[in-house]
């Protein structure tokens, strides 16, 4: 493992399969609906769409998969399996304790995640207490955010929003795009891949680990639990 020589100062997560265990339930309703056309959905497909904003997902599947419908389409097929689901979420391994411990050890954090803001009030609807700690939050239809995941816009704006420098912002990933677009960004990258991709392919990151509850903030100059 590899560890960022640069000092941290803030963190900045994203949501989906790094603080809430929603993944699932995106590989399951998508699963569902290729099936309906005769189609099968990949992990090698659904990691190529992990991280983007909806609609650029969607646009990935529909062509991968040569679906006779269109991305707006399948989303609008996908919208009310989901939102069901998203009101169910939970906390993923080691999240809580991490970002409560450093919220109050005074480390200011953000949430940046290409989910809506419509669907993020869903996933977070239980969870709205524990979501206090993070000083900023940035969804994907944000209008800062021009470009999605693998571009930096996302993270540059968590890190505008926590008037941080960039360089001293850690952020932790799960998909691909997302490393990617920390490392455009100019941070360091933690990267908590889903245990179905091979961690080779997180290469970019500075760390992988299995969950969060593997996190050494010490090892990063952040204060140890």
């Amino acid at each position: 493992m590899t560890l960022a020589t640069k000092k941290i100062t803030h963190v900045i997560y994203d949501m989906d399969g790094v603080l809430l265990d929603t993944e699932p339930f995106y590989t399951t309703v998508t699963q569902h609906i290729a099936q309906q056309y005769g189609k099968n959905f990949t992990w090698a497909l659904k990691s190529q769409m992990m991280g983007r904003k909806q609609l650029d997902a969607a646009q990935i599947l529909v062509s991968s998969l040569a679906l006779p419908i269109t991305a707006e389409e399948y989303l609008q097929q996908r919208e009310p399996l989901l939102d069901a689901l998203f009101l169910t979420a939970q906390p993923l391994r080691g999240a809580k304790a991490l970002t409560q411990h450093l919220h109050q050890q005074g480390i200011p954090q953000a949430v940046a995640t290409s989910t809506p803001k419509s669907k993020f009030a869903l996933k977070t609807q239980a969870h709205q207490t524990w979501f206090n700690v993070f000083q900023a939050i940035i969804t994907g239809d944000n209008p800062v955010v021009k470009k999605g995941k693998p571009a930096p816009d996302i993270f540059l704006a968590a890190a505008h929003a926590l008037n941080a420098d960039p360089a001293h912002c850690l952020v932790f990933e799960d998909a691909l795009v997302g490393v990617e677009a920390a490392k455009a960004a100019g941070m360091s990258v933690v990267a908590i891949p889903p245990a179905e991709l091979d961690k080779a392919q997180f290469a970019k990151a500075d760390a992988v680990l299995n969950a969060m509850d593997e996190f050494t903030p010490e090892s990063w100059g952040l204060p140890a639990f």
